[in-house]
């Protein structure tokens, strides 16, 4: 029992060291952008109207535009120490689990875009979650479980986003025993022991560094697992598409017959179906 409360008082300890960074970042970061905007020749209120923050300018917009007026999302930090005195180079966030997180704690959109592993294996922008909608667009009243057809301002649909790498490892349908952590040392730890040769035309996305996390793959399969499964978000899976590989077997699976064959349109690096040899 001493252990477990230990765990559990280690774990709040943390939470409160986060919550409360994250709260004094959104307040600040608040204050940040009005004066952003303000730099830019904009009053707070024109820059939410500006066309960049509508369809179809924000799918081309740059980071370097977003951050003009939204810098400050990269500058808030971990607080050193949380209100109960816990301090964070003495305690271990939930992301840091996995040796290929290297560095001490940092926000939310620093480890997406400028860590050394996010600028090592990613190649997030900002539109690839910020897709933008009107202020005029609130949610509706009475709540529906219908989709209104929008995601509220400065949110994201997770289902499409987050999901993607922060999901449940789906070893049920590999054939895998049990989860990864049970049955790695029985696979050689290595992921590759099965995807050297299945499922080979993969990451072929424009948000991934491919080259980069086939590579780091080879070396270190928490590499692979901190994408699938390692750093899990959601009790559920996402149903990656089935790209054609070469020396796929014909016949399709039950649970992939609804599956699509292609990555969506806006991230496809290849407008055509790749069935030449993986990289």
């Amino acid at each position: 029992m001493k252990q477990t409360g230990n765990r559990f008082a280690g774990w709040s300890a943390v939470v409160l060291l986060l919550c409360g960074s994250s709260f004094a970042s959104l307040m600040a970061a608040e204050e940040t952008t009005k004066e952003s905007t303000l730099a830019a020749g904009l009053d707070y209120e024109r820059a939410r109207w500006h066309p960049l923050h509508f369809k179809p300018a924000i799918d081309e917009a740059t980071d370097e535009q977003c951050l003009s007026c939204h810098q400050e999302i990269l500058e808030p930090r971990v607080k050193e120490e949380s209100p109960a005195g816990v301090k964070a180079k003495n305690a271990l966030a939930w992301y840091q689990t996995l040796e290929t997180y290297e560095g001490e704690q940092e926000t939310f959109h620093r480890r997406h875009l400028v860590t050394p592993l996010a600028k090592k294996v990613m190649n997030l922008k900002c539109n690839f979650c910020h897709q933008g909608n009107s202020p005029r667009e609130e949610a509706p009243i009475p709540p529906t479980d219908e989709s209104a057809g929008f995601t509220l301002r400065k949110m994201v649909d997770p289902a499409e986003t987050c999901l993607r790498c922060h999901g449940r490892h789906n070893y049920e349908i590999m054939g895998l025993p049990g989860p990864w952590t049970e049955t790695r040392e029985a696979m050689a730890n290595s992921c590759l022991t099965c995807h050297v040769a299945v499922r080979t035309s993969r990451h072929q996305v424009s948000y991934l560094n491919t080259e980069a996390i086939e590579k780091a793959g080879e070396e270190n399969s928490d590499v692979c697992y901190g994408c699938h499964g390692g750093r899990q978000w959601y009790r559920y899976t996402y149903p990656y598409p089935r790209n054609p590989w070469v020396g796929q077997a014909e016949e399709v699976p039950e649970w992939a017959k609804d599956r699509p064959t292609q990555s969506e349109a806006r991230f496809r690096l290849d407008k055509t179906v790749q069935t030449d040899t993986p990289q």
